[in-house]
């Protein structure tokens, strides 16, 4: 009760004080909200980030922005537990293929149209908005395009008398010169060597590997050409096995080039270049006679989008526009993440003269070939990879033919 009565006492000297005053002082504490960013990606990435989120709080004091970020792996995990639990941050960086994932209905992420007052979504063409939406809602704004590229390290290349590949059977007969020494002509991730494989059979089939509803369109036949293809490549040595790939080995000249996407091309080959090595963007790899880019898919690079749980849509919205269009971020982004789509971005990156280095070149050769694919989400869906790497395995471990594989892979995709 004392308390309570100071308190009384103070408000009335306060008021008395006032009074007098011939002046008085109104004061009003403007109150902060407080959103969050989160993010994958390496150390540099973390800091530009977290630089930008500082700009951001500049310019706009009465907003916080509360920041996780991690590597790749770290995030997707922890992202999942986050989507399922409705804990996620108020905006996000997602995958395209978490699209399919948790908003196959659209009602997994926040309705950008909701807020198209605060983004400035003309920067964007409507056919590149048409990869963020779900069920007709606008799920995420794409950062920049994507696409797995073929890399190729051409002081190895030259050192064997190997012009830069340009078909499949380059990549089989570079094996044949380089595995006496170890080396391998091209490598990749799980995800890139399963894109490379889709690739190389949509060619010698002429088809599809997804009909336009985004259902299955390959055969078990056509699967069974992915996995004697992939058992040829391990068995020649043109790439080693995805569960022994390492960065490590490009620095080091174990592989003499590597399939990765457009968005890692300076998180793979910056230090090698820093070297003097020379990196080459690799036209797409085909079948001989056929134009580079059929059976290869270019999609976004990465996504933001907004959590439909949040409780500060506007203030997100303000984030989400800064980090997309604004100068501050665009400059300190470059073009890690890719060209930028948003027209903004790009003309602020072009009068900077920012628009250069291996990362710009393989968005070029990307963005010049019309032969290219829109990639349906579902084909980044990881418990498909995970079942075709798991079929790979047991042809190539001899647990089964190639036939038994593929009709096992079939029934796995179908759900049967």
């Amino acid at each position: 009760m004392k308390a309570v009565k100071m308190m009384a006492v103070s408000a009335v000297l306060s008021l008395i004080c006032t009074s007098c005053s011939s002046a008085p002082v109104i004061t009003e504490q403007q109150q902060q909200v407080e959103i969050s960013l989160s993010w994958w990606g390496n150390d540099s990435r973390h800091e530009y980030t977290l630089a930008g989120v500082e700009a951001f709080e500049k310019l706009h004091p009465d907003i916080r922005v509360n920041c996780s970020y991690s590597e790749w792996s770290g995030y997707e995990s922890r992202s999942r537990v986050q989507m399922v639990s409705d804990t996620e941050a108020d905006v996000m960086q997602i995958n395209f293929g978490w699209l399919s994932e948790y908003s196959a209905d659209g009602s997994g992420y926040y309705d950008l149209e909701k807020v198209s007052d605060v983004i400035d979504l003309s920067s964007y063409s409507d056919e590149m908005l048409e990869y963020g939406r779900k069920n007709g809602i606008l799920n995420a704004v794409p950062i920049a395009m994507n696409a797995e590229t073929v890399y190729i390290n051409s002081s190895i290349y030259q050192k064997y008398n190997l012009a830069v590949p340009k078909h499949w059977d380059d990549f089989i007969d570079a094996a044949r010169v380089m595995r006496k020494d170890g080396v391998y002509p091209i490598a990749g991730a799980e995800k890139s060597i399963w894109l490379f494989t889709i690739s190389y059979a949509e060619q010698k089939t002429g088809k599809s590997f997804l009909k336009d509803d985004g259902s299955l369109n390959f055969s078990v036949n056509d699967l069974q050409i992915m996995l004697e293809f992939h058992k040829r490549m391990i068995d020649e040595k043109v790439y080693p096995q995805v569960k022994d790939f390492s960065r490590t080995c490009i620095e080091n000249g174990t592989y003499a080039g590597a399939v990765a996407w457009v968005s890692d091309a300076v998180n793979y080959f910056k230090d090698v270049q820093q070297q003097g090595t020379v990196i080459e963007v690799a036209p797409y790899t085909t079948v001989e006679g056929m134009e580079p880019g059929e059976g290869w898919y270019a999609k976004p690079a990465t996504m933001y989008a907004i959590s439909r749980n949040t409780e500060h849509p506007k203030e997100s919205a303000m984030l989400l526009d800064f980090l997309l269009n604004s100068s501050e971020m665009t400059v300190l982004q470059g073009v890690e993440k890719g060209i930028p789509l948003s027209t903004t971005a790009r003309e602020t990156l072009d009068r900077e003269n920012m628009l250069q280095g291996i990362q710009y070149n393989a968005s070029l050769c990307m963005e010049q070939n019309t032969e290219l694919n829109q990639m349906n989400s579902f084909i980044e869906n990881d418990s498909l990879i995970k079942k075709y790497t798991e079929a790979c395995n047991l042809v190539v471990f001899d647990k089964a033919t190639p036939e038994q594989a593929a009709a096992k892979l079939y029934a796995d995709i179908k759900g049967k």
